[in-house]
C-alpha cells in the first residue's frame, strides 16, 4: 500500500480516476485481442496509484475502436486488467495472481470527440493556458468555436462526469475522485451536483497562467471552466505559482473572496483549496530502463558515432534534447541559440554536437505541423552554415524511442530544456538520475521543474537567444568539480520527491478533508 493511501474504519475509502488517456488499450489481431500499457508520464504515475489501491476504477476515453468494443461487450462496465509481466483482460471466472486494475472505458462519438479534443482542448486551452498565441492575429474565436465548447467540450465533459458519478454512485457515495487535466474542467462541479459525500480533486499537469491571459477566452466560457474546477475540493497544481495564478482568477474573473496566504478561495458555504504538488518520476523503473542491455547497446553506438575522437585533442562533447515537437518547448529557439554559440566560439565547432531526438506531436493540428517544418528548417540553416568534414552541428532524429532517449542521457555533457511554457518537464527529472558525465542541465525558468532544480541547474530565459547561448557555453566549460556538485544536487531532489511522494502528499490531504466530513 502506497504509503499515506486513503482508509475509513471499514477499509480502504474506494478512488475514482479519471484521465482521457488510460492505462491500456485494446487491439484486434489475427490472433484475437490484444492489450497495450498505455504511455506517458501521468499514464505511469497515476498506474503507481491505481495499482496499489484494494478499490480503484480508472475511466478513461476508449482511444481505440477494439477499445470502444470492449466497452460494448461490458455494457459500459469497468473490465479488469493484468498488467504484470504484460497486460491482459482477466475473465470474469478467473482470479488473477497479479495485481489487477479496473478500468472503464467511455466511448465517445468520434466528431463530438474532434470537437471536444482537436477544437477545445488542443489548440485552445492548451495554447491559452501555455500562452502562445500571438494576439494580434490569434486566436479568432467564431460560431464554429462556440459550437465546438457546448457540443464538443461540454458535452463530453457531462458524458465523462455521469461514467465518474455512477462508479462514485456504486460505492454508496463516499469515495476519492482524482480528476486530471484540462480535458474535464467541468466535471468536478457536475459530479458534485450527484454526489455531494465525494471528495474531488482536479489536477492541472499543465502551466495555470494569470488572469489576463484568460481574457481571450470569451466570458461565458472561462466563468464555466472556472466555475468547474471550482466543484472540487482541491485544485492541484505543479508549482506554487500555478496555484497563486488560479486563486487570482477566481479573484479577478469571477470576484471571489480568496485568501492567498492560505490557498483557499470561498465557493458558496465551501471553501476551495488550491495546492502545489510536484510531480515526479518512478525513479526505480527509470534506472531500470536506464540499465538494460538494449540502453547500453544504443549508447555504446552513439558514443562511437559523436564522441570518439582524438585522444590528444580536447574531448567532444554532446549537447542533448528530448522532446515532443510541440511549439511550447520552444526547439527552434534553442537550436538557433546553438548556432549563435558556434557563431561566437568557433573553436566548438568539429567538437560540440547537438543530438536531439524529437517525437513529432499533434501532427494533425495545424500549429503543430508548421512548427515541425520550422525546426527542419532551423537544423538545416544551422548544419549549412557549420558544417565540417565528417561532422555536423545538430543530428536530428525525429523518433519516440525510450532506450535512445536513456543513452543520450546518460551521454550528455549539457541537457537543454528551453522551454516557452511547461507545468513540469520530466524529462530534466529523467535525465539528470541516469547521466554518467556529469551532465549540466540548462534549464528555462518557465519550467515547473525549475522551482525543484533550478539551484542544481543553469537557468534559461526562453526568448533571449544570447543568454541560452552564453548558458549553452557556460554548461560547456564548468569546471568537472562543479558539475558533477550540481548533478549530484539534482538527483538527490529527484529520488527524495519522487512519484510516490506526489501521489503520497495528495492522498494524505484529501484523506483529511474526507475525515474532517460531517457524518449523519
Amino acid at each position: 500500500m502506497i504509503d499515506g493511501a486513503v482508509g475509513q474504519e471499514d477499509g480502504v475509502l474506494p478512488v475514482v480516476l479519471l484521465s482521457h488517456r488510460g492505462p491500456a488499450s485494446f487491439r484486434r489481431t489475427a490472433s484475437g485481442l490484444t492489450v497495450k500499457r498505455g504511455a506517458g508520464g501521468l499514464v505511469t504515475a497515476l498506474m503507481g496509484l491505481a495499482e496499489h489501491l484494494d478499490d480503484a476504477v480508472w475511466v478513461c476515453a476508449a482511444a481505440t475502436d477494439a477499445d470502444a468494443a470492449v466497452a460494448a461487450e461490458h455494457e459500459g462496465h469497468p473490465v479488469e486488467i493484468a498488467f504484470d509481466p504484460e497486460p491482459q483482460l482477466v475473465d470474469a471466472d478467473t482470479a488473477a495472481d497479479a495485481p489487477t486494475l479496473n478500468v472503464r472505458l467511455v466511448d465517445v462519438d468520434r466528431d463530438r470527440h474532434d470537437m471536444f479534443y482537436g477544437e477545445i482542448a488542443n489548440p485552445l486551452l492548451w495554447f491559452v493556458q501555455h500562452e502562445l498565441y500571438g494576439l494580434g492575429t490569434q486566436p479568432d474565436i467564431t460560431a464554429a468555436t462556440h459550437r465546438a465548447f457546448a457540443d464538443g467540450y461540454v458535452a463530453v465533459n457531462e458524458q465523462f462526469a455521469d461514467a465518474v458519478a455512477e462508479e462514485v454512485e456504486s460505492r454508496g457515495g463516499h469515495a476519492i475522485v482524482l480528476l486530471q487535466d484540462y480535458h474535464f474542467y467541468l466535471v468536478g462541479a457536475l459530479v458534485r451536483r450527484r454526489c455531494p459525500d465525494a471528495v474531488i480533486s482536479h489536477f492541472v499537469h499543465i502551466p495555470w497562467p494569470g488572469p489576463d491571459a484568460w481574457r481571450v477566452l470569451p466570458t461565458d466560457m472561462r466563468e464555466r471552466l472556472l466555475r468547474g474546477l471550482l466543484g472540487c475540493d482541491v485544485v492541484a497544481f505543479h508549482t506554487r505559482r500555478f496555484a497563486r495564478n488560479f486563486l487570482r482568477c477566481a479573484q479577478e474573473l469571477l470576484g471571489l473572496d480568496v485568501d492567498l496566504a492560505a490557498g483557499t478561495v470561498k465557493v458558496g458555504d465551501r471553501t476551495v483549496s488550491a495546492r502545489a504538488y510536484p510531480i515526479s518520476v518512478d525513479v526505480d523503473a527509470v534506472e531500470k530502463v536506464a540499465a538494460s542491455e538494449e540502453v547500453a547497446a544504443r549508447g555504446a553506438t552513439l558514443a562511437d558515432t559523436l564522441l570518439a575522437g582524438d585522444p590528444a585533442a580536447d574531448r567532444r562533447q554532446l549537447v542533448v534534447r528530448v522532446d515532443r515537437t510541440d511549439p511550447s518547448k520552444n526547439i527552434v529557439r534553442g537550436f538557433r541559440a546553438f548556432g549563435l554559440l558556434l557563431d561566437q566560439h568557433p573553436e566548438l565547432v568539429g567538437r560540440v554536437t547537438f543530438l536531439a531526438s524529437l517525437m513529432p506531436s499533434r501532427t494533425d493540428v495545424p500549429e503543430y505541423a508548421d512548427y515541425l517544418a520550422q525546426v527542419g528548417a532551423v537544423v538545416a540553416e544551422v548544419n549549412a552554415r557549420h558544417h565540417a568534414e565528417s561532422w555536423q552541428p545538430i543530428d536530428l532524429r525525429l523518433q519516440e524511442d525510450l532506450a535512445f532517449a536513456m543513452a543520450a542521457y546518460q551521454l550528455a555533457d549539457v541537457l537543454v530544456v528551453n522551454a516557452v511554457n511547461d507545468g513540469m518537464n520530466l524529462v530534466a527529472k529523467e535525465a539528470v538520475l541516469v547521466n554518467q558525465r556529469d551532465g549540466v542541465l540548462v534549464l528555462s525558468e518557465n519550467t515547473g521543474a525549475h522551482e525543484e532544480l533550478g539551484p542544481y541547474a543553469v537557468t534559461v530565459q526562453p526568448f533571449d537567444l544570447q543568454q541560452q547561448a552564453d548558458a549553452m557555453y557556460a554548461a560547456l566549460t564548468m569546471p568537472v568539480g562543479r558539475r558533477r556538485e550540481m548533478l549530484a544536487g539534482a538527483a538527490e531532489m529527484v529520488r527524495r520527491n519522487d512519484v510516490q511522494q506526489w501521489l503520497s502528499a495528495q492522498l494524505e490531504e484529501l484523506t483529511g478533508l474526507e475525515t474532517a466530513k460531517p457524518r449523519p
